[in-house]
């Protein structure tokens, strides 16, 4: 289920100065902080966020060491508020109207997080800023390229990064590219998309893990 708020943003100032001409600017101070808002309508802002995949598989009942997920990098032109999406090479399209509800890289790692629980056998997963064993192994995922195209698929190239011992080394890494049909191009079909993408990289990134 891919979570959307929507807030109107303006109408409580329009209410409070009904009274002044419409073509007027009203000036608040909130709390130190200045908020310029027109009489006029605003478009409503609409909040996205991410939401885990089932697995079509069973959860695995192989002993898995356990793992812990400690970052989702994200490319910088990516990651920010508003709802960007990459339609080719060199082209951006920001969604002025949409924003993510939390920050796109720990809104990503909490996703991922809940996506490997329920795909890896209970105890295998660490959560994100828990105490963890000696034996823990650190997993570390890198968001390379994420763009929908003209026609409507997304495409998502990551690698994931698994470092066990003390002091940490790298043991196995991997590229995987994968893909997901857009419903519309709309912010939550966006949400819904990357959503399903990263249920299929927590089925790679399980896959590989039991039995390791």
């Amino acid at each position: 289920m891919i979570v959307v708020a929507c807030k109107q943003i303006g109408t409580s100032v329009r209410d409070a100065v009904k009274s002044a001409p419409a073509a007027l600017a009203v000036t608040i101070a909130l709390g130190g902080t200045f908020v310029v808002a027109g009489c006029g309508h605003s478009p409503p802002t609409c909040y996205v966020a991410l939401s885990p995949v089932a697995s079509a598989a069973p959860r695995a009942t192989e002993p898995v060491a356990p793992v812990q997920l400690t970052a989702v990098h994200v490319p910088a032109a990516l990651d920010r508020l508003e709802v960007v999406v990459q339609r080719s090479a060199n082209r951006l399209v920001i969604d002025d109207g949409a924003r993510w509800g939390a920050p796109l890289d720990l809104m990503m790692r909490e996703t991922l997080t809940q996506d490997l629980l329920a795909r890896l056998p209970e105890g295998a997963v660490v959560l994100p800023g828990a105490p963890r064993q000696a034996d823990t192994r650190t997993l570390v995922v890198t968001v390379l390229d994420a763009h929908a195209d003209e026609s409507g698929t997304l495409t998502f190239l990551a690698a994931w990064t698994l470092l066990s011992g003390r002091p940490e080394r790298v043991t196995s890494s991997r590229e995987t590219t994968l893909t997901a049909q857009l419903t519309s191009r709309d912010a939550a079909a966006q949400a819904d998309a990357l959503s399903r993408v990263l249920g299929q990289l927590a089925d790679r990134i399980a896959s590989a893990l039991v039995g390791r």
